[in-house]
């Protein structure tokens, strides 16, 4: 039989609290969302990056098309950088300007190009770019020739997304003769090869009427020189828009005997 207390009521019993069961034992609550570290370096990159894009199409601008079809490079490079690596990471804060805006000043350079050929493309750098940039212009191409696979696909999902006139090649690069069909206007290449190296990539479609635009750090005059022991070339400087490096254009070049 029950006891009553003083009083001749009954005791009060407590009533669970929030978290406890109704034996009084506490009851695991709701996991509490995890704030993760990465998304939240990822919130700040995205801030980073929407500045610097900024900076970047005031270097270089571009069509409100045009624009587009890089915002959506951008996000499919950055979504693929975790797995393949496209560019160098300490490069992502300023994809825009160390990256983009380089590839565009190239078409002020050639402004009636609009067959282009890309030698080691990598992670798009100038190719997609450019191949974003003559998208809808009559008889536009942009060759890019890659020699990694995995690259190569990336490229190709590149050229997909933005629905951009490009064509991608999974060769090595001093094949490209074989690969490239049809004229090329103008022929580049961005960090693949010192500059004696690139002449004799590039050689071949010179001679068939192309012009090679090469984009060069600081150290040009020491790459010059060292070409200059392989090729007779008259190279034609143009100051760099992003930083201290410079363009080197050639029309023609011949092997020293």
């Amino acid at each position: 039989m029950k006891q009553r207390g003083p009083g001749g009521e009954r005791p009060l019993s407590r009533r669970p609290t929030a978290g406890e069961g109704a034996g009084g034992h506490a009851e695991p609550g709701p996991p509490r969302p995890k704030i993760e570290k990465a998304s939240a370096n990822d919130r700040s990159l995205d801030g980073i990056i929407a500045a610097d894009k900024v900076a970047a199409l005031k270097l270089a601008p571009v069509s409100h098309e045009t624009e587009v079809r890089l915002d959506r490079y951008i996000a499919l490079l950055r979504e693929w950088q975790s797995k393949t690596n496209l560019v160098a990471p300490s490069t992502l804060p300023n994809l825009w300007t160390r990256h983009i805006a380089d590839s565009l000043q190239l078409v002020d350079l050639a402004p009636t190009a609009r067959r282009w050929a890309d030698l080691g493309s990598g992670g798009g750098f100038p190719g997609v770019v450019l191949a974003c940039v003559m998208a809808g212009k009559p008889g536009a191409s942009v060759h890019l020739v890659e020699r990694i696979a995995k690259k190569a696909a990336f490229l190709r999902e590149a050229i997909r997304v933005t629905t951009s006139p490009g064509v991608v090649h999974l060769a090595e690069i001093g094949d490209n003769v074989d690969r490239i069909t049809g004229p090329v206007d103008c022929v580049t290449a961005r960090a693949l090869a010192p500059l004696h190296q690139l002449i004799g990539f590039a050689e071949p479609l010179m001679r068939q009427g192309a012009k090679a635009l090469f984009p060069k750090g600081q150290d040009v005059e020491a790459e010059l020189t060292e070409a200059t022991k392989y090729w007779n070339i008259r190279p034609k400087l143009h100051p760099s828009r992003t930083g201290d490096g410079w363009i080197v254009e050639l029309t023609s070049a011949e092997r020293r005997g």
